[in-house]
């Protein structure tokens, strides 16, 4: 069964990777982690740790980059 948080912080999400990869690293075998992530709308990111279970995690994110302004005839005569 999937361990689903509602929303969670970035540092909670590089938290439980720390705390699964510590334990993979501790076990006598071998193990896997996979991160899938995606936007959703209103600013978030879906974030879902494959390690045996899912660890899903909703966590608002905004979008630091910055389109660069679109060249146009007349931005470029001015």
């Amino acid at each position: 069964m999937d361990k689903e948080k509602k929303v969670s912080t970035n540092k909670d999400v590089k938290a439980e990777i720390s705390k699964l990869y510590d334990e993979i690293f501790a076990h006598n075998g071998y193990g896997e982690i996979k991160i899938d992530m995606r936007i959703l709308k209103r600013g978030q990111k879906e974030i879902i740790i494959h390690c045996g279970k899912q660890y899903r995690f909703v966590v608002d994110w905004e979008n630091k980059i910055k389109k660069k302004p679109k060249i146009t005839k007349s931005t470029i005569e001015k």
